[in-house]
């Protein structure tokens, strides 16, 4: 059986959204505790004492709580805004599925993946569940580091990916020997 280039990113950013709700699930069901009196609380687990502390949170903003405390209006914009580039990136690897660069393909797929990770939280929960804490002592900006989850490594990983494309490879046929030296 052939699989195309095009099924095959799709079935990437598919087991990457997967793998970020399965991990989730985990999370959730690994750190949550009621007690008798039906008070919810939540455990945490160090895994690189004292660098990565796996820690249960609700994020119902975008990236480092933007938005976090609106009146739920958020929601529906982000769910909207994620399915609308989710939708645009499965017509651009469509297009690019014969000739576009591996590059190129492979961060939209990673991109596309950690969005629908995501838009599933927000349409079931209306926010999104991060349960990854790095933290650096004394460095600023990773004392800690805002709380990440799979999906959010896979779109960090796939913007990286799309910025290298970007700055070496896209583009560079269409330029000519010129632009190479």
């Amino acid at each position: 059986m052939h699989i195309s280039r095009f099924g095959f990113w799709v079935g990437v950013a598919v087991v990457l959204a997967i793998a970020d709700q399965v991990t989730k699930w985990a999370v959730i069901e690994w750190l949550t505790l009621v007690n008798e009196g039906g008070e919810i609380r939540y455990r945490t687990a160090e895994i690189l004492p004292p660098v990565v502390t796996i820690l249960l949170q609700k994020n119902p903003g975008a990236a480092w709580g933007f938005l976090a405390d609106q009146s739920g209006w958020q929601r529906y914009f982000f769910i909207v805004l994620a399915s609308g580039v989710s939708l645009a990136i499965v017509v651009w690897l469509y297009r690019i599925r014969a000739e576009g660069p591996l590059i190129l393909q492979a961060g939209l797929s990673f991109v596309l993946g950690g969005a629908v990770g995501n838009l599933v939280d927000r349409i079931r929960s209306g926010e999104v569940t991060d349960f990854i804490q790095v933290r650096f002592s004394g460095v600023p900006f990773f004392d800690p580091f805002p709380s990440f989850n799979v999906a959010d490594a896979a779109i960090t990983v796939g913007a990286v990916l799309l910025i290298v494309d970007a700055l070496f490879y896209s583009g560079r046929a269409e330029q000519g020997p010129a632009a190479k030296e």
